[in-house]
């Protein structure tokens, strides 16, 4: 199984400048099908980008009907069903992005919706997809019909918190998650309404035990704490291997055994040999090859930050 990152990127103002990417993530090879995460913008270019075939995909989650979290899911559909001319795959989701709710949505049209199955799925809502059990779980968020997913095979469980505020009962919904995938948008104990912070993740790892935490939908204030530093908190908190995502982070994943993992930076198919163009990537830290000698993972797979140059701005 794999998870890549194509976009680690969240908030609106994170999203409008491209501070990070934010085209959600992709998990391949689950009992065999392929499923894209909240493709936010950039979803399609960012798959290519990054060496992923859009054609190839079984399923596309939607939490809910915020742009940064669902502005591409309908040419991912098209992709999926090959152009609109196949019955394809099942779109997932919550009520605001199939039906509208107060003022959200709708953000799948009647016409995207007419070669793919449809699933709503709410808090504790469980369907099966052959094998795999996919689990709504709460939100407590500015759409009010927000919803996070747990999937799980036989061999492991995966739980993606979505968009939230933190709550006492949160933990119980992503019980025996192996891994744990939460969207943090703010640094140390910085929540802000509808969303978590470290601190909020921090303690929620605490509580569930995966396997593997990752973080990742930072915000402006969290990459400029570096979420490397945040990850790395909750490490020496709560003894659990955690990792902050980076864009084109893929994490391979032994389904036998998720405690080995192993993480690769993807090459950009879309770097530019322009001199005025220049990627610049923070090293790893001592501390943080530490973490990867000890776990099983590759060297030089944590980037702390992406900034690139041109005509002396920085985007």
């Amino acid at each position: 199984m794999k998870i890549t990152f194509l976009g680690t990127g969240g908030g609106r103002f994170a999203t409008i400048s491209q501070k990070r990417m934010t085209g959600g993530f992709r998990i391949d090879d689950v009992d065999g099908k392929n499923y894209h995460i909240d493709p936010g913008p950039g979803a399609l270019v960012r798959s290519y980008q990054f060496g992923i075939q859009p054609t190839s995909l079984d399923g596309i989650f939607v939490s809910h009907a915020h742009t940064d979290h669902y502005t591409d899911v309908e040419v991912l559909i098209e992709a999926m069903t090959r152009g609109m001319t196949k019955e394809n795959g099942v779109v997932i989701g919550s009520r605001s992005v199939f039906e509208g709710f107060q003022k959200w949505g709708p953000c799948v049209s009647k016409y995207h919706m007419g070669k793919s199955d449809k699933l709503i799925l709410g808090p504790n809502k469980t369907k099966m997809l052959g094998n795999t059990r996919i689990k709504g779980t709460k939100t407590i968020h500015g759409d009010p019909t927000c919803v996070g997913f747990q999937i799980q095979t036989n061999d492991l469980a995966i739980s993606y918190t979505s968009d939230t505020k933190y709550f006492d009962k949160l933990h119980k919904y992503h019980k025996n998650a192996d891994i744990l995938i939460g969207s943090v948008i703010r640094p140390g104990s910085k929540s802000i309404k509808g969303h978590m912070c470290t601190a909020n993740f921090s303690k929620l790892v605490e509580e569930i035990q995966p396997k593997l935490a990752i973080m990742t939908h930072f915000g402006f204030k969290m990459l400029s704490e570096n979420p490397a530093n945040e990850s790395k908190s909750i490490r020496e908190k709560t003894g659990i291997r955690t990792l902050a995502a980076f864009d084109g982070m893929k994490i391979e994943i032994n389904n036998n055994d998720p405690n080995l993992i192993n993480v690769v930076k993807i090459k950009n198919k879309y770097t530019t040999s322009d001199k005025n163009v220049s990627p610049k990537v923070n090293p790893v830290s001592k501390d943080q090859q530490t973490f990867l000698d000890k776990g099983n993972i590759n060297r030089n797979t944590f980037v702390k930050d992406f900034s690139y140059k041109n005509d002396n701005k920085k985007y």
